[in-house]
This record gives C-alpha cells, structure tokens and sequence, in this order.
C-alpha cells in the first residue's frame, strides 16, 4: 500500500499563441501561464481542484529575469495574477529565480512538501511571451501588460550570483549563445575534431530532433530538417556565435506557457482524480555545477550526469529501462554532456526529446522543460508502468535537474543530492586567481560574436607561467583568419576594462 502522503501529478497543461495566425489572442506571460493553468486543472478530472491549491508556483519568465523594464508591462506579482484568472486563492505563491532547471526542481521541492505532510497540493506554472513582446515593439497601438495585484510572494530573486560574476561582465560573456559557445568549443578540443567535422556531428545529434518537432503541433519550427542542413552555413543559416549557425540555437521567439498540478495521493482520492490521470515522480535529484572558470574541463559539467544517475538510484531502475527521455536542448553541448557523461548514443532509437528541443519546438525562457514534463506525463498515462525521464539545465550547464515519472506507484523516496554535490565540490578546481591576466599564453577555448554588436571575439586561455586560467578579448578578424584557434599562442595584457588579447606571430 502506498503512503497517503505520496505526491503524484493529476494535471499537465500547454497552450500556444502564435503571431502568424488568424486566431491570435497577443496573450500575456500571465494569460498564457494561466491558461495553461487552467488546463492542467481541467486535465486532472476533478472540478474541486482548483480550490484545494494551497501554493501557486510561477517560473520566472524573460521579461522579468533581469532588473530592466519590461517592453509590454508586467505584473507586480506574477503568480498571483494567474491565481486571480483563475479565480483561486491561494495561501502561498513563489517566484523562482532564473534557470532553466526551474519546472523540474519547483516539481521535485513541493512534491517533497507534500510528501514531508507540510502542505497537500501545489500549481506550478510558467510561460513566456517574447514573441509577443518582439511584434509589437516599437508601435503605438502596443497592448499594456501592466498589473499591480500585490499579495503575498515569495520572490526568490534572479539568482545570477551562481553562475553571473565579474569575469564575464567585464568581458562581455553575456549572452548564452556566447558563453556556450566557449563551452562548445572546449568539447571540440577534447574531442580533436575540426571546426567542420564538428559542426557536423552538432548536426547528426539535432537532425532527430527535427523530425520530432515536425510532429509536434506546438512546435514553434515543423520542419524536418537533415544533419548536412542543420550544419551548412547559409544566408539563412548564419554563424551567431562560432561553432552555432542559426538553426543550433534555442529559439526563444515563442508565445508559450505549461503547467503542472501536484497533490498528494489523499488529497487526490478526496477531490476524485481519476486513477488513470495519476503519475508519481519516481526519481529526482538537483545538482550544481562549479562556476565557470573553475571547471577542470570546459567542455563537460559532471553535474548533469551525476543528478540523472542519481534520479534513476531513487527510482530504482536504470537507464535502459527509460521508455522516453526529454534532455534539455538550448544548444548541443546541453545533450553531448548528458551522453558523454551516461554513455547515451545521441542515435539511441528512443530518442533524446518528445517535444522536439529548444531550437525546434520552442525556448520559452526559463520555462521549456514544463512542456517536456507534460509530454513525458502524457506518454505515461498512455503506457502504464513505463518509465520517463526528463533533464532540466540551468545556466552555463550550471545547474540540473533530473525527473523520472512513471504510473507505477511507489512511495516518495529521498535523493542523496546534499552528499553527493560535497563530492563534486571536492574536485580540485583549476586556478583562475582574479580576472586580471599579463603574458605569453594559449587558447583553451574561444568563440566570435558574429551576430552581436559590436562583433568581437573572445577566448579563455591559460599562461603560459603558472597555468592560471583567464578571459580575454580579442580581435573577431584575426582570430577568424586562423584555421583553428585552438591551441594558438597569444599575449595578454589586462586593463581596468578587463584582459585583451592578440595572436602571437
């Protein structure tokens, strides 16, 4: 007999507004969130459940994920006017802070309070309306999303301070096209793989991905797509930031919310939720990686494996007993750490998305893997007693979140996620020293902002005396007319403005 207290999802829901369509409604991050909200409450069968949310969770969305103003207005308390559409109340509501790990480790923490008997149901729910936000920018007739609903809000902050420091403000490492592209091409180093040869295997590991998102009717790009096209550099297909051409990044040019609905087993027995629409949580575990310059190597983050291996422990299974996988996609060294790390194929024949991945189906901001846990809860219902399991990745590759969901119950069973971060803490760490760096040194990694003003270059490199690892700018031109940086002696010289850098002759 399962315990009482077990928490299970009874409600998924996902909701699309797309600009190019008769039926445009130029919904609101909140209206998107709460239709969604709405649809997970509808989804688990039961008319009372709305009432019986105790906590209302919101995924921190785009246009609030940063102190700037917001194109189109906001909400002064984001979760709270999606409760007022919904006309529920409820006790508490949460904002969490930025990452990508937000839907599954907000799903991992209240299904924890739940089970701990501290509360009996939570609504998690997100959305992003950028697409929105770019249609009407700069005309007159722009709607206003402005709300002022006070309330109660737990406001956990933006949370940059984990992966966001002084080195990459100076140094312009902003933007997640560039500060993955620096990873990406660390990978390339450890691989010893050619900057074409490369590019092409990003190719071979995203074609699949197209064609799930071909099927996908909420998908923000149909399009089957080959590994040759993906990887070809065209007019259409440009460089953003080298190694990614235009069609390897997230797109975050989307009108799209999901939720989740969260209870307990007795909370789901009193209200009447349908046996069918049950499926328990089975495995999880949150991990971080360290921060960026510290990492023994630049193309891999240990955590990512570390929490999905772990989340398959809790859940007692391995991962050849996975039916369906959702790895979070943003740009393809987010997938290759996942199976450098388990020994995953990126061919495996059960794929690695069931929405079709962020540059395919959709990056709606912080917010994409509650759509990859509503396929996954979906696929559940419909084959009873598999297993999912889904990959949520925060940052730089700097925080994961692991999920793995069944219809097969089992009691709620704690992860080994405080033991097993003091392990990956107690990993040396490479030396960094402050971001000031003087002297003869090399290329570790590098990329060019090619689609960013202004249009630059930048490297991590190491001195040549002492190893120390630094940030560097340098110029786009000169580091573009070599073959292949990696590897290339340079000079550093530091400034107030931060460390600049050129080739050495």
């Amino acid at each position: 007999m399962v315990d009482s207290r077990t928490p299970v999802i009874v409600g998924v829901g996902q909701v699309v507004d797309r600009v190019d369509t008769p039926d445009y409604r130029a919904m609101s991050s909140v209206d998107l969130a709460a239709a969604a909200a709405a649809a997970a409450l509808e989804d688990c069968g039961a008319p009372r459940a709305g009432a019986a949310v105790e906590l209302i969770a919101g995924v921190r969305q785009f246009e609030i994920s940063a102190p700037v103003r917001a194109p189109l207005g906001k909400s002064d308390n984001y979760p709270r006017s999606v409760a007022l559409r919904l006309g529920i109340e409820p006790a508490r509501a949460v904002l969490e802070v930025v990452g990508g790990q937000g839907p599954q480790k907000l799903i991992t923490e209240f299904a924890g309070e739940i089970a701990a008997g501290r509360m009996e149901s939570a609504l998690i729910t997100g959305s992003d309306a950028i697409s929105t936000e770019r249609y009407w920018a700069g005309r007159d007739d722009k709607p206003d999303f402005t709300e002022v609903v006070g309330g109660q809000l737990d406001d956990r902050g933006f949370g940059y301070e984990s992966f966001v420091d002084e080195n990459l403000i100076r140094h312009s490492v902003m933007g997640a096209p560039t500060q993955y592209a620096l990873l990406e091409n660390a990978r390339r180093a450890r691989l010893g793989l050619s900057p074409a040869d490369y590019r092409l295997r990003m190719g071979e590991l995203f074609a699949p991905f197209t064609s799930v998102a071909a099927k996908n009717p909420l998908a923000a790009v149909p399009a089957e797509r080959t590994a040759t096209e993906l990887a070809t550099i065209t007019e259409r297909n440009r460089m953003i930031c080298d190694p990614f051409p235009r069609l390897m990044v997230a797109r975050d040019q989307v009108n799209l919310g999901a939720a989740a609905l969260v209870m307990s087993l007795a909370k789901a027995r009193e209200l009447g939720v349908p046996q069918d629409k049950l499926v328990y949580l089975r495995g999880h575990a949150d991990l971080v990686e360290r921060t960026l310059l510290a990492r023994p190597d630049l193309g891999a983050a240990p955590s990512g494996p570390a929490a999905i291996r772990e989340a398959l422990r809790v859940a007692g299974i391995g991962l050849g007993d996975i039916s369906h996988l959702d790895l979070y996609s943003c740009f393809p060294i987010a997938v290759s750490n996942i199976c450098d790390g388990l020994g995953l194929a990126v061919d495996d024949p059960r794929g690695l998305t069931v929405t079709g991945g962020l540059p395919f189906f959709g990056g709606p901001g912080n917010n994409y893997s509650m759509h990859a846990i509503a396929e996954i809860v979906t696929r559940m219902r419909a084959e009873p007693g598999a297993f999912g399991l889904v990959g949520a990745n925060g940052g730089i590759l700097s925080k994961y979140s692991a999920g793995v969901y069944s219809t097969e119950p089992a009691d709620w069973a704690p992860d080994r996620g405080a033991q097993l971060q003091r392990q990956l803490d107690a990993v040396p760490a490479v030396p960094a020293g402050r971001w000031q760096a003087d002297g003869p040194a090399s290329i570790e990694t590098y990329t060019v902002r090619n689609a960013f003003e202004p249009r630059i270059g930048l490297v991590i490199g190491r001195l040549h005396a002492g190893g120390q690892r630094f940030m560097a700018r340098i110029d786009a031109d000169s580091l573009s007319a070599v073959d292949d940086p990696l590897g290339h002696d340079i000079h550093v010289t530091s400034s107030e403005r931060g460390n600049s850098a050129v080739l050495a002759s």
